[in-house]
């Protein structure tokens, strides 16, 4: 069951450095072609089946990561523009159940995702070493965050969902 949650293994805790801020950085940017690869001529009934037993569909997965991704550009954009801001967080398990998480076709989702995906990519490559060390805090995990470790989060997270996606094709043979 873990290794249906976690398709590539929990986030591992490396170093930011230059060498992994260019490899975050390019996960994040190619995230839009393989999440749209990895849903590709799906139909209605595969899109609303769950990766694992108890889990989000494929749907909501897409949705999910539109979500968490907007809130996660927002917390860069603080941290770029306030001194440790305490950020907000979100029910993320709440938002997924919601109507248009549920209900809607994925193609909206897709397109937030890659718009987005283009600025924050831009937004990253522009930073200096001192900014990648500008913080947020997040009340939820009682954590003071770097954007550096920001972006090593973000990068396994557009792995990691989009490997939801494609495993549970693998084990579908769809």
């Amino acid at each position: 069951m873990v290794e249906l949650q976690y398709p590539i293994g929990q986030e591992e805790d490396k170093p930011v450095t230059e060498e992994n801020l260019k490899e975050w950085i390019k996960n994040l940017e190619e995230l839009p072609l393989k999440l749209k690869e990895a849903v590709a001529d799906l139909s209605d009934e595969q899109l609303n089946t769950p990766y694992r037993p108890n889990g989000w569909s494929v749907k909501q997965v897409v949705h999910h990561v539109a979500d968490s991704h907007m809130n996660s550009f927002i917390r860069c954009k603080l941290a770029l523009t306030e001194s440790n801001p305490t950020i907000t967080p979100y029910e993320e398990t709440l938002w997924a159940d919601m109507p248009d998480a549920n209900l809607m076709p994925i193609a909206p989702s897709l397109h937030i995702i890659e718009g987005l995906h283009t600025r924050w990519a831009t937004l990253l490559h522009s930073l200096s070493p001192e900014d990648y060390q500008r913080t947020f805090y997040h009340p939820g995990s009682q954590k003071t965050i770097t954007l550096g470790e920001f972006a090593r989060l973000y990068s396994w997270h557009s792995l990691h969902h989009t490997a939801h996606i494609t495993s549970l094709r693998g084990r579908m043979e769809w």
